[in-house]
This record gives structure tokens, sequence and C-alpha cells, in this order.
């Protein structure tokens, strides 16, 4: 994809070819315009398309071509903040509505699996929050005791029950979530446009939306080949928006993140590196993951960007971080290298705009695209089809506002990230 084996790396050598699409060509009238085709804008084609309302989707290059199709994989339950900060950042009416809608939403990603037999290496196994040192560990125990209160099938792990998940000892704490699990994001992605062109929606690859105007209560977006006429726009771009309402980049920080996977390891291995198949993630500033695919690479990322003198630092690192996990793994042969970027907000929360009449918006998914995409699609569905209003959606209506200093703070992300993946001065 994009002519780059380090755009999406692993995940385009081991997905299922994409559904057939075909660039948009003259004009085409639909209930509902789409741009974008990553988990948000599949899902809210998918879900509307079950609904019998007609759809068409947009997408500049190719279905994942975004975040979507370059995560790490992990399909968590909720957001990335602890749940208490949800009240305190939005207040007892929206912090409890999206603390209830996304608390189960890995749900949401298997019943779509099953019901249209994605083709996604789902593993269902749950993940695993590794807590750093002492402050590492009590941030575990507390996510814990708040998840716990709330009814959640999350559980501590310390000692030799950490190490027996995990394979590796270097944790104290570890939270095991049993909600969650591992995919193939790239498959999964392809399998919903897959599901959603199967229901009835019509998606247009190849596709860039240039500008979008409003006539007689009908949105007009133009792409080069020709333009959709439609009474509902939603955007779903995220950090990938360029053309159209840049606000919804803007308003982002946009830290790079970079994976790298190995050859397949031996059966023995195998059997000592996350044995269960959960995929694993710490606490650390500069965040590290840690899983296994189908076919037995271990697969690490950070924050980072593949690129420049990033390049050789990011993949010395991980070298080094995967003998630090795993002493006994032996001599690393790295098969696999991608990177992209993640939006981030100043509070770590999504965004949700509503710029003009029967046009919505999401940007900041913060690390957490999987679940929360695929239902937040859902619930975009919903409301178009009239099931909600905008009062009743599940994050309060802001406008979009520049991240004040973003391009230095995005200047810093990369050049810090590789500060601190140098070795030891020692």
């Amino acid at each position: 994809m994009l002519n780059d084996p380090r755009s999406h790396g692993l995940w385009e050598r081991t997905a299922p070819p994409p559904p057939a699409t075909e660039r948009l060509a003259g004009d085409v009238v639909a209930d509902v315009a789409i741009v974008g085709a990553g988990f948000t804008g599949l899902s809210t084609a998918l879900h509307l398309a079950e609904r019998g309302i007609g759809v068409a989707v947009l997408e500049a290059i190719e279905i994942g071509c975004g975040a979507a199709g370059r995560s790490t994989g992990m399909v968590n339950a909720g957001l990335w903040v602890m749940p208490s900060v949800l009240q305190e950042t939005l207040g007892p009416v929206y912090g409890t509505r999206i603390l209830e809608l996304l608390r189960n939403s890995p749900r949401t990603v298997f019943d779509i699996v099953d019901k249209y037999g994605l083709p996604c290496e789902l593993k269902r196994a749950g993940t695993i929050h590794c807590g750093e040192g002492r402050k590492g560990a009590a941030e575990i125990h507390e996510r814990a005791r708040q998840w716990q209160a709330l009814g959640a099938p999350v559980h501590v792990l310390e000692g030799e029950a950490l190490a027996a998940k995990t394979g590796t000892s270097i944790y104290p704490a570890g939270l095991l979530d049993l909600r969650a699990g591992t995919i193939q994001p790239l498959a999964y992605v392809r399998g919903l446009g897959r599901a959603a062109l199967t229901a009835g929606a019509r998606v247009f690859t190849g596709s860039p939306v240039d500008r979008i105007t409003r006539e007689g209560g009908i949105w007009h977006l133009a792409t080069p080949g020709g333009t959709v006429r439609a009474k509902w726009a939603v955007l779903s771009t995220d950090a990938y928006t360029s053309r159209v309402m840049p606000e919804l980049r803007t308003e982002q920080v946009a830290v790079p993140f970079f994976h790298v996977a190995t050859a397949p390891l031996s059966d023995n291995l195998r059997r000592t590196i996350l044995p269960e198949g959960q995929g694993a993630f710490d606490t650390r500033s500069v965040l590290g993951a840690f899983r296994t695919d189908a076919a037995g690479r271990l697969i690490v990322g950070s924050a980072g960007a593949l690129r420049g003198t990033g390049t050789t630092v990011h993949r010395a690192w991980a070298r080094r971080h995967m003998r630090a996990l795993f002493p006994h793994l032996g001599e690393i042969t790295l098969e696999h290298e991608w990177y992209g970027r993640i939006g981030m907000t100043n509070d770590h929360l999504p965004r949700l705009h509503a710029p003009a009449e029967n046009m919505i918006a999401l940007a900041g998914y913060n690390g957490r695209g999987i679940a929360p995409g695929t239902v937040f699609g859902r619930e975009f569905a919903r409301l178009v089809a009239g099931e909600v209003t905008l009062d009743e959606m599940f994050l309060p209506v802001t406008p979009a506002r520049s991240a004040p200093f973003r391009a230095v703070k995005e200047g810093y992300y990369e050049l810090g990230s590789q500060i601190a993946h140098l070795p030891p001065a020692w």
C-alpha cells in the first residue's frame, strides 16, 4: 500500500485482499455520504446498510489505509483514561453514557466478526496492561479497583502468575482484562468493508473528497471523478484528515507509533511467550506494546517514526526490548516494520462535532480505535436513522479547535521518542 512496505508492514502481507471497489465516476445519490473507510466509517456504513439506508463511502486511497490498518490490533474496552476520569472530565451525564457504551465494547467487534465470518485472526483471550515499577503497579491496582467496582471481569496478576501469562518477569503487576482480545486490524477493517458492501453500501476508493458544499438541504461531496449528493455527511478521517474539515486533524497532536515483527518463532518459544494469545502493553510514559500473531511472530511497538535517524534508533530499541522481555529468545530476525500516527487530544478523550445540519464528525481516538471506533459507527448509524438525537449521544457536541503549539509538540514527540529509545549511557 502506498508503494511503501513501512506503511502497513506485516498486516498487509497477511491480510486477505480488500473487497473489490472502484473510483467514484460521475454523480451518485445516497441517503448518507461517509468520508473515510476505517473502523468508524465502515461500521457506520454497515449499520446503516443493515437498516436499508443508502450509503456511499468515499475513501481517498484504500480501505484501512489510515490508522485502522496500522494499529497494534488490541481490542480493548473503555478508553485510555480510567473510568473515574470520564466522570470528572465529562460530568455525570456524558461520563456515564460513554462509560456504559464502551465498558463491553469488544463484544460488538466479536459479534460482527462472528455474524459475517470475518477472517481476521481474532483471539478472545484478553489483554494484559503491565505496570512498570512501583508506580506502574500502583496504577494497575487502581485501574483494577475501578473496573471491578463496575463489575468488569478484570484481575490483577503478580509474580509467577503474571510471568506465566506473559513469558516475562520484568513487570511487578499486570491487569488481565477478559473482555478484550487481539485481531489482525487490516484484515478486520477489510472485512468490515466487505460486510458493508454485502449489506448494500457502496464504497469508492481512490476518491479523495476535495470539497463539501450544501445546497437546498443536500450535501455535495466532490471528488476528482464525481460527486456524491446526500442528506447526511459523516466525517471519519481522524488524524489522517487532509482536505475536508482540517480542524479534525489540527485539534489533535499526531504521535507517531511504529511496530516491528520477527520471523515466526519456534513452537517451543511460542509456548513461553504470551502462550494464551493475549496482547500486552505497559504503563511507561513512552508506551511499549507486545503481542504475537497467528503464525507466531513476536510484534513489538512503541512511539516513534521509522524514518530518518528514527529508523535505526527504534529498530535497535526493539531488539533490546525483546531481549529484556524474553532473555531466552536467542537470535532475533526482524521481518517486518511499519508505522503510522495516533491522534491525541489534550485530555485523551475523543471529540464529537456537528459543524452543520445533518453533518457529524468525531476525532481523537487516542490509541483506542478498534472497539470504540466500531461502536461509535453503530451510534452514528442510530443518529442518522433517527433512533437517537444529538442530545442523547455519548459525548457533548463541541466546536473543533486547533491544539495549541501542535507542530512544536509533534516535533518534540518524534524527537523525544528517539531519545527515550537510545541505549543506556552506562
